[in-house]
């Protein structure tokens, strides 16, 4: 049995065409409706959570703190779960997720935190130009704007335009130019490196790579070339990325680099909620999504849970 947490219906049709390819027993909590009674015990299942740090652009504003408490739940029971409360707690929290990377000498670029809008002219004079604001809890490169001098930034500050954080923390960063005005995106499948992804930043930085990102924004998804998935790409430290996530008990994620001009490696974002851009794998002929379905499937084999019913699962799923 696999059971996947998640917050967004609009992403999980390509898990689950994944898993009836492979003929699974699967089920799907959706957080929105939920809740939880402390005193039931969790069905015996492979759980994969997919919570997001860009739930509140759905709506969702609760569902991480909720999600928390369910995966809580799920380790007292000692569940086998895929990016369990360790992994979600990094996912909404870029000050986290720095720290812990640094921990690994894997390096973040220069930022600067701040609950007082007033601060963050301060925090950008010491980063210093160009730079970027960017939320503690987002996804999809939400609230990331590049500004190049103080005016700019002083004048989105005060504007009806500035959005804040969701949970109140702004970040100044420091903006890393690459050459290529791409980034790359690696992407790990037990805790193991599959493939980096390249996307090109030109028209922004929201860069969510599914087919059914906010098209209000301007998410590139669709537009041709937007992401590329690198054919033979190596990393001299990748073994830092792996040890990261095995450490922090993250199972699935991309993690998002940047390649400076002198060759330096930044990195600045770590999604435990990852998808993948599915023109991109079809031109280089690979299934991000299969893959993890064989890997759901090689756990719950292990634990003899891959052929047991789904009854006692759907009796939680809307209720806990």
């Amino acid at each position: 049995m696999i059971i996947v947490i998640h917050e967004n219906n609009e992403w999980i049709p390509p898990f689950e065409n994944a898993f009836k390819k492979l003929n699974l027993v699967y089920d799907f909590w959706y957080l929105p409706e939920i809740d939880l009674n402390l005193s039931d015990t969790p069905p015996d299942a492979v759980f994969y959570n997919r919570m997001s740090a860009s739930s509140h652009s759905r709506n969702h504003r609760y569902e991480p703190e909720l999600a928390i408490g369910i995966l809580e739940w799920l380790e007292k029971y000692d569940r086998t779960v895929i990016n369990g409360s360790r992994a979600l707690d990094l996912e909404i929290s870029k000050i986290r997720q720095y720290q812990e990377l640094e921990k690994f000498d894997i390096d973040t670029p220069p930022t600067y935190a701040t609950i007082r809008k007033s601060r963050m002219l301060d925090g950008a004079n010491k980063i210093g130009y160009p730079l970027i604001s960017k939320h503690n809890r987002a996804g999809k490169g939400l609230g990331v704007f590049k500004f190049t001098n103080m005016e700019s930034l002083k004048n989105y500050i005060i504007s009806d335009e500035f959005q804040p954080s969701p949970d109140g923390i702004n970040l100044i960063q420091k903006y890393i130019s690459a050459p290529t005005n791409s980034i790359i995106r690696l992407e790990f499948i037990g805790s193991k490196f599959l493939y980096a992804v390249e996307v090109d930043t030109t028209d922004g930085f929201e860069l969510c790579p599914s087919d059914n990102c906010n098209v209000e924004s301007n998410c590139p998804t669709g537009v041709a070339e937007k992401f590329r998935i690198l054919k033979n790409f190596k990393l001299e430290n990748i073994q830092k990325y792996e040890k990261f996530l095995i450490k922090n008990n993250i199972g699935i994620a991309g993690i998002e680099i940047i390649i400076d001009e002198k060759g330096k490696i930044w990195t600045y974002d770590v999604n435990t909620n990852t998808n993948y851009n599915p023109q991109a794998e079809a031109k280089a002929n690979i299934s991000a999504p299969l893959k993890i379905a064989k890997y759901l499937k090689e756990l719950a084999d292990q634990k003899n849970l891959a052929l047991q019913s789904s009854s006692s699962s759907r009796r939680f799923s809307s209720t806990l």
